[in-house]
């Protein structure tokens, strides 16, 4: 069987991401929604149970779907809130929807 091409990093400017310990959990700190810093978990389908509303377009997040969990790095768990990935990645770009901000 033919091996892939490796695929191009679509994340090479890394220079804003960082690791950082939060009470105890992982996540990497990213510039958000506003011009904050957000700190970013990524939940895997398998652990995602829970029916969530994206800010990003105000749609829902079904169960089993992977997500992203950001909050301010300043907040706290009642400030997380649960994004399609999509909808993180285009967060400059889109802002957040209305019933939100």
């Amino acid at each position: 069987m033919p091996r892939r091409k490796p695929r191009p990093d679509r994340h090479a400017d890394r220079s804003q991401l960082s690791s950082t310990p939060i009470g105890g959990l992982f996540g990497r700190t990213e510039p958000g929604p506003g011009g904050e810093t957000y700190v970013v978990r990524a939940i895997p389908g398998a652990r995602a149970i829970k029916i969530y509303r994206c800010p990003g377009c105000d749609h829902e997040i079904a169960p089993g779907v992977a997500h992203i969990v950001a909050w301010p790095s300043d907040g706290g768990e009642d400030d997380r809130r649960h994004w399609h990935r999509g909808c993180w990645t285009g967060r400059q770009t889109r802002g957040i929807t209305r019933r939100w901000s």
